[in-house]
């Protein structure tokens, strides 16, 4: 069984200024594969190693929530070859990652649409959910087949189907991400300056950082510079800065008081 790699000492960041959701759009596999000469397909692979010291560095950060974006409802439209890599590689990673997630006390799910997924992936899927549902270090979504659009219709569709009025509070309840608070900081690599249909509902007052680091070669270091990042923000949440300053040290008391 291969063990997670080692990350640096992680700083210690303050409980009220290290986010407790952090979602990620893995950009850059194809271009990082393409300008070393190699298939798409390999960028891709070097990308699971990139997740791999990520998913540490959350652990060794205290951060209790990650959410990556590892392959959208928009992608299917990418040259078949690659979807058709992207399936296998899923597999493989599953049959390889999972027992060393389950012994780390990583929680996985795979929120998305499972209905044009083979049997094969689906059933690789809920195998791993079931084996690390009992895991309480950190919760990994791995987004699959996902999108933003598709996630607020069919939470909608879900209120419709069981008689409940559609309010915000209700439609949180069940998004795909309904078992977990929505992401403090959503980071992307590549360069790109969107989000790209990702969490559109649940990023509403989401903090976003973005990189030009290629994902194949995003690491600890650049984690941090993002959380420092995110540190420095001032988070308002429709307030002014005046009443946050009142609410701030209360909310440091009591992150000190649970640290």
């Amino acid at each position: 069984m291969r063990a997670m790699p080692k990350t640096p000492t992680a700083p210690i960041h303050p409980p009220a200024l290290r986010p407790g959701h952090i979602a990620i759009v893995m950009d850059g596999n194809g271009r990082w594969a393409q300008k070393r000469w190699l298939p798409r397909v390999a960028g891709h692979k070097q990308g699971v190693e990139a997740l791999r010291r990520v998913v540490r560095a959350c652990i060794e950060r205290g951060v209790p929530v990650l959410s990556v974006f590892a392959f959208s409802s928009e992608n299917w439209s990418r040259p078949v070859e690659e979807v058709s890599g992207l399936m296998d590689l899923l597999v493989v990673a599953l049959s390889r990652e999972v027992p060393s997630l389950r012994e780390n006390g990583v929680q996985l799910h795979f929120p998305g649409d499972r209905s044009g997924l083979s049997a094969r992936v689906v059933q690789g899927l809920e195998a791993a959910e079931r084996d690390t549902a009992h895991n309480r270090t950190l919760v990994l979504n791995v987004c699959f087949n996902y999108g933003g659009r598709w996630d607020i219709a069919q939470a909608a569709q879900r209120l419709v189907h069981e008689g409940r009025e559609i309010t915000e509070e209700n439609l949180s309840s069940v998004m795909a991400l309904g078992h977990v608070a929505d992401p403090d900081l959503l980071i992307r690599t590549g360069g790109e300056l969107r989000i790209s249909n990702f969490l559109l509902w649940q990023s509403a007052y989401t903090e976003l950082v973005f990189t030009e680091c290629l994902w194949p070669d995003f690491d600890a270091q650049e984690l941090d510079r993002a959380m420092a990042e995110f540190a420095r923000r001032e988070r308002r949440f429709g307030q002014t800065s005046e009443q946050r300053a009142e609410v701030e040290p209360l909310a440091v008391a009591a992150g000190q008081q649970h640290a």
